[in-house]
């Protein structure tokens, strides 16, 4: 079952047993200190995202809009990332993480997988931008034949990774009528135009893919997995910037912490920091969706549901959504040696509050050095918002979604001034701006 949709059949369950008497009691959220941000949020007038004061939005792309190939946008945008294509152009590059019986926004002709003869929807979407305007000049359909293409990540060579959640193919579970196996990372170029040609990068695994990144000093790729029981992997290609021809996946173990979850007890403080190993995982790419088993047999550090991953300087920060003692989610950060091997894991954040930081998934580092994190809560009738990470470790709200759904693939524009990011359903592409730089870095503590 659809991961959302078993979320929201859960919540009505819940709903049910309180209608009965059964009332069910979350545990008080602790006193934490969080950063003032930017203002309190002022209430949208248009009942879509609540903005601090001085920042604004606008729509750029929508569900059902027409493209520049015919078809139409389709829903569940997710992942995203922003290129330069030069000449005053930027090329989005969105994930669309849509399931065989979702409506694909029109037929394609070219693509990886069918059901049933006909090329299943996921894929990416190209959303091309005047920078000046910020008027959306080009819309079309890159990738096609895909599932549940949920996030990725840029490359320094100017590609989008996007990565199915989707280990399932041909006599598999929810694989019948299906043609091929699923579940890889594929690669399309930002200067594409059309449909590319899908080729899964085989050797980077199959798994419950989520997020990439690239080390740029390295080439080095990693990668995130959504599951309670997943682990981060890293790819390590023969040929930097040629992931198509092959590599070692390996999967991280930290020294002394075979689990980094901090459910049961709390195994690694905030703050704290420790040393990385990297194990070579084997038969990458089986048809069952056992490399995590077979990672935690070997040592491999046990993640709660890996999703967003963002390369920084030297550091990449990766969101761990239902980790920690109370579960509403951690940030480490990996910091990244300049020959691989030496390699040290901090837990940079932990959440001890739903209104601090409640299920983080897609991350994102402003030009300022802030972490951007977009929540993904489905389990109760909460807004997500846009939450700011300070470097000093204080959490902010930057934005309310006032649609009950998640805001997805947070990205910057190359020159800072923008910020890009997605309302998962019905899709909603927004471009935010604002005063960037006037952020106030007091604190207040909030019961």
């Amino acid at each position: 079952m659809e991961r959302r949709a078993f979320l929201k059949t859960t919540a009505s369950a819940f709903t049910a047993l309180a209608a009965s008497g059964c009332v069910l009691r979350s545990l008080p959220d602790q006193p934490f200190s969080r950063a003032v941000g930017y203002g309190e949020l002022v209430l949208d007038p248009k009942g879509l995202l609540d903005l601090p004061p001085g920042f604004s939005y606008r729509v750029i792309s929508a569900l059902g809009d027409v493209m520049s190939d015919g078809a139409t946008v389709p829903d569940k945008a997710d992942g995203m990332g922003c290129f330069d294509l030069g000449d005053g152009r930027w090329a989005l590059v969105r994930n669309h993480e849509l399931v065989p019986i979702d409506a694909s926004g029109g037929l394609f002709e070219l693509g990886f997988g069918a059901k049933d003869g006909v090329l299943v929807p996921g894929g990416t979407t190209h959303v091309v931008i005047d920078q000046n305007s910020l008027e959306v000049t080009d819309q079309f359909r890159s990738l096609g034949g895909t599932i549940r293409n949920c996030s990725g990540g840029v490359t320094p060579w100017g590609s989008w990774l996007t990565c199915e959640e989707a280990p399932t193919g041909p006599g598999q579970l929810y694989g019948e009528g299906l043609s091929k196996n699923h579940g890889w990372v594929f690669e399309v170029p930002a200067a594409a135009t059309g449909l590319v040609d899908p080729v899964p990068l085989v050797a980077m695994g199959r798994f419950n893919h989520e997020a990439a990144c690239v080390d740029a000093a390295t080439g080095n790729v990693y990668l995130t997995e959504d599951r309670d029981d997943g682990v981060l992997y890293r790819f390590i290609p023969a040929v930097p910037s040629k992931l198509s021809r092959g590599g070692r996946l390996q999967a991280m173990k930290v020294d002394g912490i075979p689990d980094l979850r901090n459910w049961s007890n709390v195994s690694m403080a905030v703050g704290s920091v420790a040393n990385v190993s990297w194990i070579d995982l084997d038969a990458v790419e089986a048809p069952k969706d056992d490399l995590r088993y077979q990672a935690a047999a070997k040592g491999a550090s046990l993640v709660a549901r890996g999703e967003g991953i963002h390369m920084g300087e030297g550091d990449a920060y990766v969101c761990s959504t239902s980790g920690g003692s109370r579960k509403f989610g951690q940030i480490f950060r990996i910091k990244l040696s300049p020959d691989g091997e030496t390699d040290r894991l901090e837990l940079y954040f932990e959440s001890v509050s739903k209104h601090q930081f409640d299920y983080g998934d897609n991350v994102v580092a402003a030009p300022n050095g802030h972490l951007i994190v977009c929540e993904d809560q489905y389990t109760m009738v909460v807004d997500n918002h846009l939450r700011g990470i300070a470097p000093d470790g204080n959490a902010y709200p930057l934005a309310r979604l006032r649609l009950q759904t998640e805001l997805a693939g947070a990205c910057f524009s190359p020159d800072g001034h923008t910020l890009f990011v997605n309302v998962y359903a019905p899709t909603k592409t927004l471009a935010i701006t604002g005063p960037w730089d006037s952020f106030n870095a007091r604190t207040i503590v909030v019961a």
